[in-house]
C-alpha cells in the first residue's frame, strides 16, 4: 500500500479517535477462511430435470450462472436495485427457499436475513457460502488497530476484488459437481471459461485506474464497501459516509463533521455511492466539502438493459467511473 504523507497520518489519527476514517488492513489483519465445504450428497434428477439453485443476490447468480449454464434452473432471491443488507423477504421468498436444491450465498454476514427464512421454509437444502475459500477483512479496521476477537463483524463486500470471484468459482463448481456429478465435466468447463475472464477483467481494471495518480488515489465511500477494491488496486480508504459495514446505520454529527475536514484538507474529489443506496446524505457531505457524488454499481447489478447487467460489466463501469472522477 502506499505510504501516507506526514499531514495525512495526522488527520488519520484525528479521524481514529473521532471513528471515522479506515484503510485496507494488510495481510496480517485477515480472517482465515478454510477450503472445507459441507459434505453434499448427490441429488437424485429425472431425465431432463435441472439442478434447482437459489442465489441470495443478483451478483451470486451471475457467477453460479457462468459456472453452471443450462444445467442449472436459477433463481436470484434479492432482486437487482435492492440493497441485501436491508432486504425483507416476502412468503414468495419462503416458497422460492423451500423448492431449492442448493442456496447459494455470499456468506460473512452480508445475507443476515437468510437463516431465518431457511429455518421459516423448512429447508433442508445445503446453504453454501462462496466466499469460503476467502480471507476476509474486518470491517471497518482503522490505522493502528490490530485484527482480532473485538472484531464483530467482517467485511462481506469481497466480490470488488475479481481475485475473491475466481476462488468464488472454485467453491461454486466444487458445490454443483458434488449435488450433480453428470454434470461435472460441464461445470468445470464453465469455471474455467469464466476463470479466463475474471483474469483479464482483472488486468483490464488495472489498466483504467493506472491513470490515477498515486495522491489522488483516495476513497471516499457511502458505508464500508471497498476494502477489498482498495486492497487490490492500492487505494486509501478516506473515511465512509456511514462508517459502518451496512448503509443502514446512522452516523452521528460529530463523525459527518470530521469526514467533511478530511476531505477538503486532502482534497479528495469525489465521494462514491452504491446506487442500492439513498444517497441524500452523502450528497450533503458532498455538497458540504466541495466534492462531486459519483454512483456505482456496488451490491447489486443493474437490470438487463442497464449499465451493468453482469458482474463483468459492473467492473469495467466502476472502474471507469473512479477513473474518470479521480483522474488527471
Amino acid at each position: 500500500m502506499r505510504a501516507q504523507s506526514p499531514a495525512l497520518a495526522a488527520l488519520w489519527l484525528t479521524a481514529l479517535l473521532l471513528g471515522v476514517a479506515g484503510c485496507a488492513p494488510g495481510p496480517a489483519d485477515l480472517q482465515p477462511t478454510t477450503d472445507a465445504l459441507p459434505t453434499l450428497a448427490a441429488v437424485t434428477l429425472a431425465p431432463g430435470d435441472r439442478l434447482r439453485v437459489l442465489a441470495t443476490t443478483s451478483i451470486v447468480a451471475d457467477v453460479v450462472a457462468a459456472v453452471g449454464g443450462s444445467r442449472l434452473d436459477l433463481t436470484s432471491l434479492v432482486p437487482a436495485g435492492v440493497d441485501p443488507h436491508a432486504f425483507e423477504p416476502t412468503p414468495q421468498d419462503v416458497r422460492q427457499v423451500a423448492d431449492a436444491q442448493v442456496i447459494f450465498e455470499n456468506g460473512l454476514g452480508l445475507e443476515a436475513f437468510l437463516g431465518d427464512l431457511v429455518k421459516s421454509a423448512g429447508s433442508g437444502a445445503p446453504v453454501i457460502s462462496v466466499s469460503t475459500r476467502i480471507d476476509a477483512l474486518p470491517a471497518g479496521l482503522h490505522p493502528g488497530e490490530e485484527s482480532g476477537a473485538a472484531h464483530a463483524e467482517w467485511d462481506p463486500h469481497v466480490w470488488l476484488d475479481p481475485q475473491n470471484v475466481i476462488l468464488w468459482t472454485r467453491t461454486i463448481e466444487e458445490a454443483l459437481s458434488a449435488l450433480d456429478p453428470q454434470g461435472a465435466p460441464a461445470y468445470a468447463k464453465g469455471a474455467q471459461a469464466y476463470r479466463l475472464e475474471l483474469l483479464a477483467l482483472d488486468t483490464e481494471v488495472e489498466a483504467l485506474l493506472a491513470a490515477i495518480p498515486d495522491g489522488q488515489r483516495r476513497l471516499v465511500t457511502d458505508h464500508e464497501e471497498f476494502g477489498y477494491f482498495a486492497r487490490r488496486y492500492e487505494f486509501e480508504i478516506v473515511g465512509a459516509v456511514i462508517p459502518a459495514p451496512s448503509a443502514a446505520a446512522e452516523p452521528s454529527a460529530r463523525e459527518l463533521a470530521a469526514l467533511e475536514t478530511i476531505i477538503r484538507t486532502t482534497a479528495v474529489r469525489a465521494i462514491f455511492v452504491s446506487s442500492v443506496v439513498s444517497p441524500a446524505l452523502a450528497r450533503q457531505v458532498a455538497d458540504d466539502a466541495g466534492a462531486r457524488l459519483v454512483t456505482l454499481y456496488a451490491h447489486s447489478l443493474s437490470d438487463a438493459a442497464g449499465p451493468a447487467p453482469n458482474y463483468l460489466e459492473l467492473m469495467r463501469l466502476n472502474a471507469r467511473l473512479i477513473a474518470e472522477a479521480l483522474g488527471g
